[in-house]
């Protein structure tokens, strides 16, 4: 296990900052993810973890010894990539064993080295299959055996189960978690996928245009979001725009188009006249009860069945919110119906407007 320290990382193309001074400490054994929209600069971080870029500046350390002047083949990482790049005319025995050839162990080893990481992916027995015979999910484990075979400090995993169906997807971030857990190592892994990072990450990183937003724990950057793009990226907030009423208790009351709202303060401070927006989230939305606050009339435009769940278009005053809730607890029946919706002021977050 070992620790990775990122201090002041930048990286440019062009005119285009990718990377616009990064700092961030993964923990040794951490299961870490860098999660963001297309073009926020997590790739161009893994890649410069791997070594497969130069930054313009700043450091990375894998413990004690700065590595981004370190050649990629002797930086001691595993890379898993998301089109599997397997050799197609090789076995899968020879596909793991391939970073063991490079380093020339000796065959015996080689055999047992290779023999354990199949059996530690559940591939034990299709050491002499090519990979056109495989499953995408089973070629993805072989990739991943390949990755661990040669006993990384780090691996990295630049969204490997994107070219996978949805069921698989699901089977395999156990699969990769159980894998981790297992092995003990660092783990840093790249995806846009929400679900992928709040099922399997011990920590994540949210990012966008080159920086980072916020970092900590699934359930805290959901729950707790830094800031109105974290609010919005990280399960797709209501944005109510308004203006601070009054601050008190750590609740901001916001005058909004729906009536006098109030939402937890946010990360940065608000006072009475600011321009604000208070995030809220579908599935905080429910049914007012008699005299609750926060409370107010709204419109139900469409009703989506989705199984488990029922998702509402709802108009109140013109201000358009998306609401979820349960089956068996619905909103409403049907498009054109009157509903008083209400929400928890501590759940929702009020920001400054942008």
């Amino acid at each position: 296990m070992i620790e990775i320290t990122i201090d002041n990382l930048a990286k440019r193309f062009g005119k285009v900052h990718a990377l616009a001074g990064v700092s961030l400490k993964i923990a040794p054994g951490e299961f870490f993810f860098l999660l963001g929209p297309s073009g926020c600069g997590k790739t161009t971080l893994l890649r410069l973890l791997a070594g497969f870029l130069e930054p313009d500046g700043g450091a990375i350390r894998f413990g004690e010894r700065r590595i981004d002047n370190v050649p990629a083949h002797k930086r001691n990482t595993g890379m898993v990539f998301q089109n599997y790049a397997l050799w197609p005319h090789m076995s899968v025995f020879r596909n793991v064993a391939y970073g063991l050839d490079v380093r020339r162990v000796p065959a015996e080893e080689k055999a047992r080295r290779v023999s354990e990481i199949l059996g530690l992916v559940r591939m034990s027995g299709y050491e002499e299959r090519l990979p056109g015979e495989l499953s995408g999910g089973q070629q993805q484990r072989v990739a991943l055996a390949r990755a661990l075979v040669i006993d990384p400090d780090v691996v990295l995993l630049d969204e490997p189960l994107s070219n996978l169906d949805a069921k698989l997807r699901s089977d395999m971030r156990a699969e990769i978690r159980r894998i981790h857990d297992r092995t003990g190592r660092t783990f840093v892994y790249v995806t846009h996928d929400q679900k992928e990072a709040l099922s399997m990450a011990d920590r994540i990183a949210v990012m966008n245009e080159g920086r980072i937003e916020q970092v900590g724990a699934p359930e805290e950057v959901y729950t707790s979001p830094a800031n109105l793009f974290v609010a919005k990226f990280l399960g797709g907030a209501n944005v109510v725009s308004g203006r601070v009423k009054s601050c008190s208790d750590g609740l901001a009351f916001v005058e909004t188009p729906a009536g006098t709202l109030a939402a937890r303060i946010g990360s940065r401070l608000l006072v009475a006249g600011d321009a604000a927006v208070i995030a809220l989230r579908p599935e905080l939305i429910h049914a007012a009860a008699t005299g609750e606050a926060n409370a107010v009339d709204a419109e139900l435009s469409e009703r989506m069945y989705l199984g488990e769940i029922i998702q509402y278009q709802l108009l109140a005053s013109g201000v358009e919110l998306t609401a979820t809730a349960p089956s068996a607890a619905p909103l409403g029946a049907h498009p054109g119906e009157r509903v008083r919706i209400a929400f928890d002021a501590r759940a929702a977050a009020a920001f400054p407007a942008e």
